[in-house]
Formats: C-alpha cells, sequence, structure tokens
C-alpha cells in the first residue's frame, strides 16, 4: 500500500480544543461572560479596611441602590464619582466598578474630594 492509500484510510484528526480561560464556563457566549464580569461592584483594599475600622455595614438593599447609582454614573459617561448614599460617601471608579474609598457622614466636613468628575445623590 503506498502513502496516499493509507492516509486515505485514517480518518481525520480532529485539532485539540483549547481549555476554557480562567473563571469562563464551556459553552458561554461573549455576552454572557461579558455581563458576568460586569456584575457587582468590588471594593478596594483601602476602601474594605475604611469600612471595616469604621463598622460600617452595606445592607443589600443599599448596595442595590449603589449599584443603579454607578449604572446611571456609566450611563452618562462618568469616570470617577463621588456617591452620596445615605450617611456615606464612597469614591467610585465606575470604569471599573471599584469603590477606592469611603467616609462617613461625621468624617466628611471639611473634607475636599479630588479626582473626580461627578456626583450621585442616592
Amino acid at each position: 500500500m503506498n502513502r496516499i492509500e493509507w492516509q486515505a484510510l485514517t480518518p481525520p484528526v480532529a485539532p485539540a480544543a483549547k481549555p476554557p480561560a480562567a473563571g469562563v464556563k464551556p459553552g458561554q457566549d461573549f455576552q454572557a461572560i461579558f455581563n458576568e464580569k460586569l456584575a457587582g461592584l468590588r471594593f478596594s483594599r483601602h476602601a474594605s479596611e475604611r469600612l471595616e475600622s469604621r463598622k460600617i455595614n452595606l445592607s443589600p438593599e443599599q448596595m442595590a441602590r449603589l449599584e443603579q447609582g454607578v449604572n446611571k454614573a456609566a450611563g452618562k459617561g462618568a469616570r470617577e464619582s463621588l456617591v452620596l448614599l445615605d450617611d456615606l460617601a464612597l469614591v467610585v471608579s465606575i470604569k471599573n466598578r471599584t469603590v477606592i474609598t469611603a467616609a462617613s457622614r461625621q468624617e466628611l466636613r471639611e473634607n475636599v474630594f479630588t479626582n473626580i468628575d461627578s456626583a450621585v445623590l442616592l
């Protein structure tokens, strides 16, 4: 049997599938992955430490309102926003959906917030 006949008898081998990227579930489409990555807010280490040291806990209702405020700011093209939520002031990177810092109402007196391009009052 010559080489051409041998190749005709062997079935073609499919290339090995690439393993999915970290955090990606098999069968997920781009839009689902994109939406999953954008869902929820993150807190920087600095913001987390501030909230913890001041014994400030955000309720699920406050978190939902904060996310709505961030979404509104994103819709207006904001990049860094001061979000006033009840008795809290939070500086949020809208693009990264990350709370950068947090302060309570008592700490707001005579403070200056810099590097923000918008404010959201909730």
